[in-house]
């Protein structure tokens, strides 16, 4: 848990920072208004490559590399990993999808994937557990396509971040 207060923390601190430049810059009330448009795609970005980053790093790519099935060589750790990465990336999403509402545009393209993004709450403690599947991992892997696909439609691509292993625990 201490990992998402450490990523809001540091998407608020750049907030801030960038809200006091802008202040300075500008005081208008209809580029305060365009700021938090940019503020939204900005944390949108770095929440959304943060989820595709660990979903990638500690799910899929281990999934594919046969590391999830019995018998295969550190499974209980990759497994405890993709649980935790699991949680980590359902919960950079919702915030995703929270600060995708600041932007009409990435409100729009990524309204349609919150269903989607809902459905994958209890994915990390079945990742842990070892009860994942294909179609599991293939939800992930879609939603998180769909999250990039969505971004890039409204002007905010998202790229993949890695986040630590100390972030997945926080």
């Amino acid at each position: 848990m201490a990992a998402f207060a450490e990523a809001d923390a540091a998407a608020s601190a750049e907030d801030a920072e960038a809200a006091a430049a802008a202040a300075s810059a500008s005081p208008s009330a209809s580029s305060s208004a365009e700021e938090k448009q940019k503020f939204a795609k900005t944390r949108f970005v770095a929440n959304a490559g943060l989820a595709a980053g660990a979903t990638y790093q500690w799910i899929i790519k281990p999934y594919r590399a046969g590391k999830f099935k019995k018998g295969a060589k550190g499974r209980k750790f990759a497994l405890v990993k993709a649980g935790l990465a699991g949680a980590f990336a359902y919960n950079r999403l919702k915030a995703a999808s929270e600060n995708a509402k600041g932007d009409p545009l990435l409100s729009k393209a990524v309204g349609p994937l919150t269903a989607g993004i809902d459905s994958l709450k209890g994915l990390g403690s079945k990742l842990r557990k070892g009860d994942a599947g294909d179609s599991d991992i293939g939800a992930f892997e879609n939603i998180i396509n769909g999250v990039k696909e969505a971004g890039k439609s409204a002007g905010a691509t998202v790229t993949d971040k890695v986040p630590s292993a100390g972030q997945l625990t926080g």
